[in-house]
């Protein structure tokens, strides 16, 4: 199996020996410091798991359940922990797709399934979303794409890196046309408790016996670090092989990235923490949605939930325009839309706090943007 690498991780990896003065993309909350849970660590934590559940810590996964609304509906042991949401995607990818299963998925969107359906030889079939919609996902597309050899459909709510959020209504749509042909249904949902308009969407894992929910601490709690996220799937034996899969590659625990992130978790400490990132997110998206107003050569469709968003450039290319901006005297970083297949975009993000210099960065790319002809 040979995994070819995606272009959002090429253009990250290119530009890793660049030293910007701001970000205008960063796609996670502020990051907390490890000292805002001195208190609730115990300094004689031992740092192996043994005698620990394999599945992660207990404590953490019931967590994980009550933040998703799905207590009383999914049990402890139909979430594994696992080293952030990729890892989770990758876990249940790797053992429902085999050589000619079809993928279906989204574009714009998180790039990962394309590279594993490549990766094993399934074939992908890409619904565009409609940016003339606001970015909406066509289900009668999906429908359309769907069927009997399709093993699996991947998506992200909310929509990464759109923020388009999918509705109650549209989601039980999509269990419908998966539940059609028996396909399993992966919901990437990094982004949820972001919502800017409407609330947060149910789970997936709660709707559909077939449905995969994945997640993370990294965006909305800015603890990317950790490397901590989760499947939940109410099937038993795909949570178990998941296990055995995992066992193989990261194997059992992070121990400390699962003790922060049950702390983190907590429901005082999660309900304070989402708060602050709402709010310091609501407001920079206001900033933003106001600099994108004021570009004649920039416009966006608004997130409706995350941290990130599009916005389409008039006669420009997003990768050039990217890569003169993080260059002198600019020294501003954002991803170019074709880390996502859009080249006629630009990533916008509302994440990092202060340490983005965010006012700065969007100084440096309005002069850009009006000097671009020149250029």
């Amino acid at each position: 199996m040979k995994v070819k690498i995606h272009t959002l991780f090429q253009y990250l990896l290119d530009t890793t020996e660049a030293d910007p003065e701001a970000f205008v993309g960063f796609s996670l909350s502020e990051s907390p410091r490890l000292g805002e849970f001195w208190d609730a660590l115990d300094p004689a934590l031992p740092l192996d798991w043994n005698q620990k559940s394999f599945r992660g810590l207990p404590a953490l996964r019931n967590h994980v359940l009550d933040r998703a609304g799905l207590a009383g509906i999914c049990q402890p042991d139909d979430v594994l922990i696992t080293a952030g949401a990729a890892e989770a995607n990758y876990l249940a990818f790797m053992q429902l797709v085999q050589p000619g299963d079809e993928v279906v998925t989204e574009r714009p969107g998180w790039p990962q399934a394309g590279v594993l359906a490549e990766a094993v030889g399934a074939t992908l079939k890409v619904v565009d979303r409609d940016e003339a919609s606001g970015w909406s996902l066509p289900l009668d597309a999906v429908e359309a794409a769907v069927t009997q050899r399709t093993r699996l459909i991947f998506l992200t709510n909310p929509n990464n890196p759109t923020g388009r959020l999918m509705t109650r209504g549209e989601l039980e749509r999509l269990v419908q046309i998966a539940d059609r042909v028996g396909a399993w249904l992966v919901v990437d949902e990094v982004y949820a408790d972001l919502e800017w308009e409407g609330a947060r969407a149910p789970s997936i894992a709660g709707m559909y016996p077939r449905g995969i929910t994945t997640g993370s601490v990294s965006k909305a709690l800015g603890l990317q670090g950790l490397r901590t996220g989760w499947m939940i799937c109410r099937d038993p034996d795909l949570i178990w092989d998941a296990i055995i899969l995992r066992e193989n590659s990261s194997e059992i625990m992070n121990i400390l990235g699962e003790v922060i992130a049950e702390i983190a978790l907590r429901p005082d400490r999660y309900d304070q923490a989402i708060q602050t990132a709402r709010a310091a997110g609501l407001r920079t998206l206001e900033r933003l949605d106001e600099f994108v107003l004021s570009q004649p050569r920039l416009e966006w469709v608004k997130p409706q939930a995350g941290l990130i968003g599009l916005a389409r450039l008039d006669g420009i290319d997003g990768n050039a325009f990217a890569k003169r901006l993080l260059a002198d005297p600019y020294r501003t970083f954002l991803l170019p839309g074709s880390s996502y297949g859009m080249p006629n975009h630009i990533r916008l993000g509302v994440g990092g706090g202060t340490a983005a210099n965010l006012d700065l960065g969007l100084e440096r790319m309005g002069e850009l943007l009006a000097n671009w002809q020149s250029c």
